[in-house]
């Protein structure tokens, strides 16, 4: 159970992102995978300043939880992998 349909979400999210850095090229076409991601730096790139904030402070806090030290890593990069520290909004 989350807290939130936002909890939610970005578990999901994290989970198919986790799974396509994950992936070698036998596994996904480095272009699509190329795509994916971007495609998410452009979604998250839109978000509004609060959203950011709500988004960052939420992955921060599956860090903290995470066991896994490889995908702990993965949630702490995520935000300044995916531009949510950036200016705008």
């Amino acid at each position: 159970m989350y807290s939130s349909l936002t909890h939610a979400l970005a578990e999901a999210l994290v989970d198919v992102l986790w799974f396509v850095e994950g992936t070698d090229d036998e596994q996904m076409d480095p272009d699509d995978a190329v795509n994916v991601m971007e495609g998410v730096a452009h979604v998250v790139g839109k978000l509004s300043g609060e959203q950011r904030i709500e988004l960052a402070e939420l992955l921060g806090a599956m860090a903290e939880a995470e066991t896994n030290p490889a995908r702990r890593e993965f949630l702490e990069s995520f935000p300044e992998g995916f531009g949510l520290m950036e200016a705008g909004g």
